[in-house]
């Protein structure tokens, strides 16, 4: 048995380049920035930064078109897969990118002044399986991927008439 499984939080570093391909079929990629920072002997902060290759396909391309841009938070899960090509040159080039199935916009909203102590709650949720849950990250608005349908990016019908505050995640 073997798992390709990837879970990246960071930041996008340009705006989803989206292309259409015969039939309508869209595909997304953008840049997403890792970091983590530590304290080194000296005691002085020290951050590093990895940079990940993000592709997105079909609903899932088409809402981080309308949702994603540079800064942005995101919550996402994927495979890796690495790729190969041949430059102008003739050299082999490998490029290693992450192939997403699951994408969470985390955006903080402005919460009222008598919840000032709880942290800040994220934005969409866009997954492939009913098995990937935004509950324990705090996500607001689900949408599905396999529950697209129509270029209805998101339908938040089930929801209606209630207060983000009532929602059970």
């Amino acid at each position: 048995m073997s798992i390709n499984k990837v879970i990246l939080v960071g930041h996008v570093g340009k705006d989803p380049v989206v292309r259409y391909f015969d039939k309508g079929v869209a595909h997304a990629a953008f840049s997403l920035a890792t970091s983590e920072s530590y304290t080194n002997k000296q005691g002085e902060t020290v951050t590093s930064t990895e940079w990940h290759n993000i592709v997105l396909w079909r609903a899932l391309a088409e809402v981080a078109e309308k949702t994603v841009r540079k800064g942005s938070q995101l919550y996402i899960t994927g495979k890796i897969k690495t790729r190969s090509y041949v430059d102008k040159d003739g050299a082999t080039r490998y490029i290693t990118e992450i192939l997403a199935d699951t994408l969470i916009v985390l955006e903080k909203k402005q919460a009222p002044a008598e919840y000032a102590a709880e942290p800040a709650r994220g934005g969409d949720f866009v997954g492939n399986t009913a098995a990937e849950s935004p509950a324990a990250y705090g996500a607001g608005n689900t949408v599905q991927a396999n529950d697209l349908k129509d270029d209805s990016a998101f339908d938040n019908s089930e929801f209606a008439g209630h207060d983000e505050d009532d929602l059970p995640f």
